[in-house]
């Protein structure tokens, strides 16, 4: 007789039927994940687990546990300074230009270390961060030591996801092979590799907040905001209301931003990521963008708790933004 493959029973205990089958505990989410990043297991059945956890959807508990097993793969390195802010960027952009690097650098000029990493190409048609930056003039970095190094000397580093996770990496990639995302997307933007005190967070899917609250809460996340972003990435909608979902030490809290405009822009014809540099330099008031990143800008200073409202969170943003340094393009040129 055969011999039961190890794996076996997490997929079992996904796909057993409408009666049998169950979520997986933290601890099986956690070694079912320990064995997918070592090698133990079988192409077919990482397909069957990616496409059983999509048709049910992942539980809390599920990403907490996965992302534990990532985590305990990373090598963070001894020298690295404190993050204070982790930023994920794995969406992409296609109806409008990626304002949110602006703020990134507004807030990393203005003394927050900021680690951002994300992943690219997976989807056709989008604009990614890694190309956004690369053609702005800021390299991205290649290793976590690179990162941490780039932070002491900027105060911004991205990293892509496959130099972070190259594991993590490759199932992304498998995408356009399975015809769906999978859970690597959540727990990819849930990593918070350097254990940074503040997270921001952007979902496509409103279903995806209170998942990240609750898995932020398992994983005893200090301070953590969650918004449905632009195209699924951590930026405002200047032209519409933004509900802001909140951990803060243990306490869930939602609150909604309104509208910065009282009428709706047409979105860009084409995205020239020139314009971003021209904006930066004061070359294009751009309307729309510039309400992007003074409204992002500004709900990441009121979760990291140096703005008391949301007034003087958006006036601190707008003083940050009209006083920034214009002939260095961020902190990170």
């Amino acid at each position: 007789m055969t011999t039961e493959h190890p794996f076996a029973q997490y997929v079992r205990i996904l796909g057993k039927g409408k009666n049998g089958s169950r979520p997986l505990t933290q601890d099986e989410a956690y070694e079912s994940f320990r064995m997918i990043l070592a090698d133990e297991v079988l192409p077919e059945q990482l397909g069957a687990f990616l496409m059983l956890m999509r048709v049910k959807e992942e539980e809390p508990e599920e990403l907490a546990g996965f992302i534990r097993a990532v985590k305990e793969s990373l090598t963070i390195p001894d020298n690295a300074p404190e993050i204070h802010l982790d930023w994920s960027s794995y969406a992409g952009k296609r109806r409008h230009l990626p304002w949110f690097i602006l703020s990134t650098l507004l807030l990393a000029q203005n003394g927050v270390n900021i680690f951002m990493h994300g992943a690219s190409g997976h989807t056709a048609g989008r604009l990614y961060t890694k190309d956004v930056l690369a053609a702005l003039g800021i390299a991205p970095c290649t290793s976590l030591q690179e990162s941490a190094d780039r932070i002491r000397e900027t105060g911004f580093a991205y990293l892509g996801l496959e130099h972070l996770s190259p594991k993590l990496h490759t199932i992304i990639e498998l995408r356009p092979i399975l015809g769906l995302r999978s859970p690597v997307h959540t727990i990819a933007r849930m990593l918070n590799p350097f254990d940074a005190e503040y997270m921001m967070q952007g979902i496509f899917h409103p279903g995806y907040r209170p998942m990240h609250q609750e898995a932020a809460l398992l994983l005893k996340q200090p301070h953590l905001a969650v918004i449905k972003g632009d195209g699924g990435e951590i930026e405002r909608d200047p032209d519409a209301p933004c509900l802001v979902q909140s951990v803060h030490n243990g306490e869930l809290s939602d609150e909604e931003w309104p509208a910065m405009y009282s009428r709706r822009h047409v979105k860009d014809v084409e995205l020239d990521v020139q314009r971003l540099r021209a904006a930066w330099l004061g070359d294009d008031n751009d309307e729309y963008g510039i309400g992007a990143v003074i409204g992002t800008t500004a709900i990441t200073l009121k979760m990291m708790g140096r703005a008391d409202d949301m007034a003087s969170a958006e006036a601190q943003a707008k003083a940050m933004w009209e006083a920034r340094v214009k002939e260095n393009f961020g902190a990170a040129a």
